[in-house]
Formats: C-alpha cells, sequence, structure tokens
C-alpha cells in the first residue's frame, strides 16, 4: 500500500481555478442535498500565540479525509510563515487507507475564492459590471481567478486596503483600480478578506442588488460589515452551526443585532435548487466559514489529478 505525497509546488502546478470551482460546487450541493457527512468543525484556540488551530472532518463522494489546518495572523511579520498553513490526509473510505497526505495551504486559498465564485455565480445579479476588493493579500487573487472563471475578463476591478502598496500591486497585476473601501463596497460584487474585528464597511456604500461575499470572518469576534449592513441583505451562510459561532453573522447574532431567523438559508441549499437565490434587486450576501466538504472534494480532485499526470511521490507509509 502506498501514500502519495503532494507538495504545495505540485499542487500549484496542477490544479487550476477551473477545475476547483466545479468540485466546490458539488460540495455545496451534496451538503444542500444532505448526501455528504461532516461533522461540526474542531477548535483549539492559542490565545497566547494569537492564533489557532482547527481540524476538519468530511466524506462526500467516495472519499473520505480530514484537514488539519492553523490561523496565525502574526505569522508573516513575526516569523516570516504565511498566516494560515494546514495539511490534507486523504482516505479511502471503504478500507481507511491513506490515499494521499498533500499540502492544504494552497487548498484552502483555492477552496475558498471557489466558494466565493460559487456564490457569486447563484447569488449576484446577472452581468455585473463591477468587482471589488477589500482586503488585498492572498486571497484576493484567488477571489479574483474564481470570478474570472465565472464571469471572464469583463469586470471592472477595484481594489481597496489598509496598506496603499497592497492595493496598488494587486491592481497593478490584476489590470484594476486601487480605491478607498467607499468605492470599492459601492461594486456590483464586493468581496472583503480582511481580518479585523471592528466593521470597516457601511451599509450607506452598498448598492442596490450588490452581492457580498463576506470572506474574512472566521473566528468569534471577528466581523467586516456594519450588522445593518447584514439586517439589510438577504444572508446566506456556507453552514448554520459553523456561521453562527464564527461567520459574520456571529457578532450581531451575539448583540441581538440580527437573529437567526433572518438568516435566509445556506448556499448548500441555493445550490441544490432546494431554495431559490436572488429574486430581483435586493441586496445578497454569503458568509463563508469554509466547510470541511470543500477541503475533501478539493483532495480528491487534486489526487486524481495526479494520479493521471503521475505527479506526487509515493510511500510506503504503513
Amino acid at each position: 500500500m502506498e501514500t502519495l505525497i503532494l507538495t504545495q509546488r505540485e499542487i500549484r502546478a496542477l490544479m487550476t481555478m477551473d477545475r476547483v470551482l466545479p468540485a466546490v460546487e458539488a460540495a455545496f450541493a451534496a451538503h444542500g442535498a444532505g448526501t455528504a457527512s461532516m461533522p461540526p468543525k474542531v477548535y483549539i484556540d492559542l490565545p497566547q500565540y494569537n492564533g489557532d488551530f482547527r481540524a476538519m472532518p468530511a466524506f462526500m463522494d467516495g472519499a473520505a479525509g480530514v484537514k488539519w489546518v492553523n490561523s496565525h495572523p502574526d505569522n508573516p511579520a513575526r516569523h516570516g510563515l504565511p498566516s494560515v498553513m494546514g495539511v490534507y490526509i486523504l482516505s479511502d473510505p471503504g478500507t481507511a487507507a491513506p490515499l494521499a497526505i498533500l499540502d492544504a495551504t494552497w487548498l484552502t486559498a483555492l477552496r475558498t475564492g471557489a466558494a466565493a465564485g460559487v456564490a457569486s455565480k447563484h447569488l449576484a445579479k446577472a452581468a455585473p459590471k463591477t468587482l471589488g476588493f477589500i482586503g488585498c493579500g492572498v486571497q484576493s487573487r484567488v477571489l479574483l481567478d474564481a470570478h474570472r472563471v465565472v464571469y471572464g475578463d469583463a469586470l471592472t476591478l477595484m481594489m481597496a486596503d489598509a496598506s496603499a502598496d497592497a492595493a496598488k500591486a494587486f491592481a497593478e497585476e490584476a489590470g484594476g483600480t486601487v480605491a478607498s473601501v467607499e468605492q470599492a463596497a459601492g461594486c456590483d460584487i464586493v468581496c472583503t478578506s480582511t481580518p479585523v474585528r471592528t466593521p470597516i464597511v457601511r451599509r450607506a456604500w452598498i448598492q442596490p442588488g450588490a452581492h457580498i461575499n463576506a470572506m474574512g470572518a472566521d473566528a468569534e469576534g471577528k466581523q467586516e460589515l456594519d450588522s445593518d449592513v447584514l439586517t439589510a441583505a438577504r444572508v446566506v451562510v456556507d453552514d448554520r452551526a459553523q456561521a453562527f459561532h464564527s461567520g459574520e453573522v456571529n457578532v450581531p447574532l451575539h448583540t441581538g443585532a440580527l437573529h437567526e431567523a433572518q438568516v435566509y438559508g445556506t448556499l448548500g441549499e441555493v445550490v441544490a435548487g432546494r431554495i431559490p437565490g436572488r429574486s430581483g434587486d435586493e441586496i445578497t450576501l454569503f458568509d463563508s466559514t469554509g466547510l470541511a466538504l470543500q477541503d475533501v472534494a478539493v483532495a480528491k480532485a487534486i489526487y486524481t489529478l495526479a494520479q493521471e499526470r503521475g505527479v506526487g511521490t509515493a510511500i510506503a507509509l504503513i
């Protein structure tokens, strides 16, 4: 029995967003249809290191696995390491044989970007013209890749970041325009990917018919959007339990500014056709916390493609 070892460099060379996005869309559909298994995400909080670990197991479509991933926002400045790193173990659910051990750092970035692309596909208004980014780090690049898979290169791009240099670099790289947060928030599709705990996006900046992908809040106390943005929007979460605990909705729910009944549904329910998506000119909002089902779907796609192309190193682990 051999286990395939796949490095981040190999995965970056192997996987493109046009392969990732359908896998993630299928994961949402399975979640919405109730045909997959995803126990709750397990957190180990480490406030003494300003970080945490998460364990994320899942099973769907003949594959099982678990991701061990962290969030340490001080890593880049203090240690020269990514703020998010992960390892994925993919197993054969029939025998429990470890099929692959692979870097999950880039996998996490890819599937997160793809989730926003799927959400925009199902919730944004037809033929959006502008795409705004609030936060111009690594995640913004894969968010852009996903939206280009869905919409092509026709979108006008606006980039905002607390760091003027980061916004400028992303704008020059992607062919966009450096903007204020207010200007970026006024786009047809708005993607937020910041680690803030004090809201930076105001309701007055959001246009009728806009769609927002709120990607940054992934732990208790994080909040990128003023609560009145959420109360004005049709809010769709990736998973109720996770979002209520650590998504964009977590702070408004705890303060009473938002109630659980005001959450419209899950993206999986929309993708699976159990509930409709957009119905008119309302504001729609996708609250992403990241599903273990997304990870196992993408890990399986990576493993399958690696086998086809002879990529990776096979070892006798057991």
